[in-house]
């Protein structure tokens, strides 16, 4: 039995949550001890694992702020994991952990490697944080230089890396260039257990009269492009084709919704207002901060996923759709070009409304291709991405990392 800590910044509801939540999982169905450390974790805001005991979660460090005068999100994150590393090695005895886990942020892995010399330290990383926002002044690009390099060189102490995706792990050796360690890739996947249930009827979330339901699923942040969905629609709507079938046809924009986080609060407005401006309220429902229970009934119910990040890391809502035989249309780029098989198990299209709306006509005018490219999916998602094979290659890893057999 190897005895495991997990440091993960915020267990709310995420793709990377989602992951690190079922690598914990994993390892516990492996035999063994495994705990998660976290700066943040709402009862009322995380996935079920983490609330219903299944998982010992222990929260510090939540009195430290999230942002300062609404910015510095980035160093305010630093600050809190590494409070996180320090309450671990200040609490515990160096017998207590073989190994730690850490994902997101780098920053903790110093202190980690100081004071528990003896114990090893595997960080999964998602996508360089340096990628994830913009430099448009000088005033942010001083700002960020410090925690970039930080970033790389704090990356680089792990004694072992893993990304999600071929995708991340081309990024990683072009980002952080100073580093000789090369990733290795552990795609996320699915316990199917959590899916094969009968998913709950659907609530009044769209008119009797909907034949055709689209679905998104995202956190309602501006990086996730969900915009480019609602265009689609628009565009879906000026098509001649559709004239006949407008009525019968709905999106359901599903998401995250954290209103502690400013950017949340302002995109869910600016897509509501997108809605009204240019008269889509009738075909168009949101929905904010969903259940587990509920995600399966939206995935029961709906044609299609319709996935707009562009550049995604890899992307769990495709391989879920997938699962649940619902076929996807996403960006041609990132994850989705290893997850989705164009033309079989959906469509990969350029991020452009037209090209999305022409993906979504195709399922107004052949709605038995929903079935058949969903067939394919499930079947996809069985062969490539198993949770059986994500735990047994993850307990492989873990084992080479502290050379136990």
């Amino acid at each position: 039995m190897v005895k495991i800590a997990f440091l993960h910044p915020d267990l709310g509801i995420g793709g990377a949550e989602r992951l690190i939540v079922d690598a914990a999982m994993a390892l516990k169905s492996c035999g063994h001890d495994v705990q998660m450390f976290t700066a943040h974790h709402d009862t009322q805001h995380c996935f079920e694992e983490t609330r219903d005991g299944s998982l010992t979660v222990t929260c510090v460090g939540d009195w430290l702020p999230r942002r300062l005068f609404g910015r510095c999100y980035a160093l305010c994150a630093f600050i809190r994991m590494i409070y996180v590393a320090l309450y671990v090695v200040w609490t515990t005895r160096p017998s207590d952990f073989d190994l730690f886990v850490c994902d997101q942020v780098s920053a903790c892995i110093p202190v980690l490697r100081w004071f528990k010399s003896n114990t090893r330290v595997l960080f999964y990383c998602h996508f360089p944080d340096m990628l994830l926002t913009s430099r448009d002044n000088w005033l942010k690009s001083t700002y960020r230089y410090p925690l970039d390099w930080l970033e790389e060189k704090t990356t680089g102490m792990a004694h072992t890396i893993l990304v999600n995706s071929k995708f991340t792990a081309n990024t990683y050796t072009n980002t952080f260039k100073s580093l000789t360690t090369q990733p290795a890739v552990l795609y996320p996947s699915l316990n199917f257990e959590a899916f094969d249930v009968n998913p709950e009827p659907p609530k009044d979330w769209f008119p009797p009269s909907v034949k055709t339901i689209f679905l998104s699923i995202n956190r309602y942040e501006r990086k996730k492009n969900l915009m480019l969905a609602l265009e689609a629609l628009n565009s879906l709507r000026s098509h001649r084709e559709v004239s006949d079938h407008w009525k019968g046809i709905h999106l359901i924009m599903a998401g995250g919704y954290d209103d502690r986080v400013i950017e949340n609060v302002e995109h869910y407005q600016e897509l509501r207002e997108f809605t009204t401006r240019n008269d889509l309220d009738d075909h168009v429902t949101f929905l904010r901060s969903f259940s587990d229970a509920e995600k399966l009934s939206l995935l029961d119910v709906c044609t299609a996923l319709i996935y707009t990040p562009s550049n995604e890391h890899f992307g769990i809502c495709p391989l879920e759709a997938m699962y649940m035989q619902r076929p996807v249309i996403a960006a041609n780029s990132g994850g989705p070009l290893e997850s989705v098989a164009h033309n079989e198990t959906g469509f990969l299209c350029e991020p452009t409304s037209v090209a999305f709306a022409d993906a979504m006509l195709h399922f107004v005018h052949n709605p038995e291709s929903s079935r058949q490219m969903g067939e394919l999916g499930r079947r996809r998602v069985v062969d490539r991405f198993s949770f059986e094979a994500f735990t047994s290659n993850l307990d492989k890893i873990v084992r080479q990392t502290l050379n136990v057999q």
